[in-house]
């Protein structure tokens, strides 16, 4: 009896097992990794070349997509705003959802599990539902085209995510800690600070990941509520056909950086997001 043979007896799986997985998990990986490779590609080609030409590989391979978007304020600018709303809408969001996932995971009291539903109804809800009462309400109070309206604009889905991530996370702190800690004299915000908040840290790292990524890629409110001096970099890409038609090489490479955010992001709090998968709360 060969080996293979041997262990297809025992209820393991075989060499041609083996080979056949990898196979499948390398098709799978370059079916995913296409896109990107052909975005990335396009950013180093001239639109001629682009647009006349099928090849894997930049027959004269540039740089000046880059350039352009690195040098011109129009472009690289919406990447500044980008940035600054997505950090402050993180930043609220986690202010917010913190104590409220606290005291979700920590008391009863009446309608309870009803007010917790209607949060997660709001993130059930299309953006484009919000965005004329965004754009009426904004306008009137002078918040129009600030980064702080696209970013309060986006608590509004990313408040009731980061409840419900975090109240999952809270809920497996015994409620014994915080009996012990009053007992040590610790106040609510010392306990809170100190000693609570460092056990749900990988709860935090998820709900701040899933927050950025919402805020970072989401159009339609963005691109709504502002119009140049806090234009996202996702509503510029939309924008880019002129006189001579669409830049396919600049649009390319502002792609490109635009995934770099993301991807350094994902690097960071991989591990919390795979403790959040354990759970069962992601």
């Amino acid at each position: 009896m060969t080996n293979a043979t041997a262990t297809k007896s025992k209820g393991g799986f075989g060499p041609s097992w083996f080979n056949s997985r990898t196979v499948v998990m390398t098709l799978y990986l370059v079916f995913m990794l296409l896109p990107i490779y052909w975005l990335l590609n396009m950013s180093l080609k001239t639109n001629t070349e682009i647009l006349n030409d099928f090849t894997l590989f930049p027959n004269n391979l540039t740089l000046a997509n880059y350039k352009t978007i690195l040098t011109d304020p129009a472009w690289y600018m919406g990447y500044v705003n980008s940035i600054i709303y997505v950090t402050i809408n993180t930043v609220i969001s986690l202010a917010v959802a913190l104590p409220a996932a606290y005291a979700f995971s920590r008391y009863h009291f009446m309608g309870d599990k009803h007010l917790f539903f209607w949060l997660l109804t709001n993130r059930m809800a299309p953006p484009a539902v919000f965005a004329l009462p965004f754009f009426q309400l904004y306008s009137s109070v002078g918040l129009f085209d600030t980064h702080i309206a696209v970013a309060l604009a986006h608590t509004l889905f990313n408040v009731p995510l980061a409840v419900w991530i975090l109240e999952g996370f809270m809920r497996g702190v015994p409620k014994e800690i915080d009996e012990t800690a009053y007992i040590d004299g610790y106040s609510f915000g010392k306990f809170f600070v100190k000693i609570f908040t460092p056990l749900i840290a990988s709860g935090i790292g998820v709900a701040a990941f899933f927050c950025f990524m919402f805020s970072w890629v989401e159009l339609l409110l963005s691109r709504t509520l502002t119009t140049v001096d806090a234009k996202p970099i996702s509503a510029i890409m939309t924008r880019t056909q002129g006189a001579a038609g669409i830049d396919w090489g600049v649009l390319a490479a502002a792609g490109v950086l635009t995934i770099v955010p993301g991807a350094l992001v994902i690097y960071f709090v991989r591990n919390y997001i795979a403790k959040g998968f354990a759970l069962g709360r992601v």
